[in-house]
């Protein structure tokens, strides 16, 4: 074993062990936070849902599955991005307030990628994963990189030339011709819901919210402006055709691009998801994205924690608020659905089922519980503070 991989079990082991100390510690939180039945929770627990989250980005760093060429690990929409956009807002939650072993090292991990890009091979090959494969990873990789690096970056202010440099790769690879112009090619294995034809739109809308979240005013760089355009056409060109799920990211985008969604479309996304919530108050992921099999549609009404999470986080930056009932209910869900002691919120994969003895079964749940910690902390009425104790130590 190298010395890098040795060092990324290590921390791995060190995140499982502090996730069954977080297990042992919020057991007794249980019955304290209302699980009685008919009783909705009115907290939830920052630090199980820190400890689930390093546990399975730790994981995910360390599986055979996700390692790629010169050590690094591929990113994924299900796990590591989430973790990437959500995890440092539980820093401020939690004592020592510092980044975790786990943020360190996914970083370094999408930096090592972006000064080796021309060096790295592609997450995968058309040799060995079919026609078209190659392309698809480097569209989807070049922008998800740009996208985790402009979000670090957002938090201290600075554009670094490492987020410059993603930036660069992720315009070199825009599509210039075609019905596709102005979007990346993405990867496709028929998985819902990121990993679909349709998601092509999806991969866009997170491009558009890269350029909006990068400090500096990076939006208005004058070398990008026709890249710029070509993606805010493709956007627009592309909408009528996109499931509630890709317009729910497109609002997001929105949210950080200004002129990305006029009044009408933002409101009218805004109404169709409103429409689509649940009587319990949840949403299904199943609402949002179009599953088929056998050439059917199915349709199931049960409320998950990814279709939840990511609706009320979206109406939330799109500016609905607090006072909206139907938000509240939403919200008040995802309080009541964190599993405690184990931290995480829930959503089966609406591709196939899982056992739960595999480690793939929690790819939904890894997503479903990032996008609750964003959604949650992003009402300050419902963000938990450090105690005055948490503060000292």
């Amino acid at each position: 074993m190298t010395n890098r991989r040795a060092s990324r079990y290590l921390n791995s082991m060190k995140a499982t062990l502090r996730y069954a100390c977080a297990l042992a510690a919020s057991a007794g939180v249980m019955w304290l936070a209302g699980c009685s039945q008919g009783h909705v929770r009115s907290t939830w627990s920052p630090a199980a849902a820190a400890a689930y989250l390093d546990h399975r980005e730790g994981w995910w760093s360390e599986w055979r599955g996700s390692a790629r060429d010169h050590g690094t690990f591929c990113v994924s929409c299900h796990t590591s991005l989430p973790y990437a956009l959500a995890r440092s807002r539980l820093d401020a939650l939690l004592p020592g307030d510092a980044p975790s072993q786990e943020e360190t090292a996914l970083t370094n991990d999408v930096l090592k990628r972006v000064r080796l890009w021309s060096e790295t091979k592609p997450y995968y090959t058309d040799q060995h994963s079919g026609p078209n494969k190659s392309a698809q990873s480097r569209g989807t990789e070049a922008v998800l990189n740009a996208l985790i690096l402009a979000s670090d970056d957002a938090r201290t202010g600075h554009l670094s030339a490492d987020t410059r440099d993603a930036f660069a790769d992720m315009w070199a690879l825009q599509e210039t011709t075609g019905d596709a112009a102005g979007a990346w090619a993405w990867l496709n294995f028929g998985l819902q819901p990121w990993e679909v034809q349709d998601a092509q739109y999806y991969g866009a809308a997170m491009a558009a919210l890269a350029v909006g979240i990068a400090p500096e005013n990076y939006r208005s760089t004058p070398q990008i402006q026709t890249s710029l355009q070509r993606l805010r056409e493709y956007l627009d060109r592309h909408y009528s055709t996109q499931p509630l799920h890709q317009r729910l990211a497109l609002l997001w985008a929105g949210t950080a691009l200004p002129g990305l969604v006029d009044p009408g479309r933002r409101q009218s996304i805004i109404d169709e998801a409103l429409h689509a919530q649940n009587w319990d108050g949840g949403w299904s992921l199943y609402a949002l994205t179009p599953s088929y099999r056998r050439g059917r549609r199915i349709l199931r009404w049960w409320s998950d924690g990814y279709a939840t999470a990511f609706v009320t986080l979206v109406l939330q930056r799109a500016g609905v608020t607090a006072a909206n009932p139907q938000l509240q209910r939403g919200l008040a869900w995802l309080l009541d659905h964190q599993r405690l002691p184990q931290g995480r919120w829930v959503t089966a994969s609406i591709n196939e089922w899982q056992s739960s003895a595999n480690p793939k079964s929690g790819f939904m749940s890894d997503a479903a519980t990032a996008y609750a910690v964003l959604s949650l902390t992003e009402s300050a009425s419902l963000a938990p503070r450090k105690t005055a104790l948490q503060a000292r130590r």
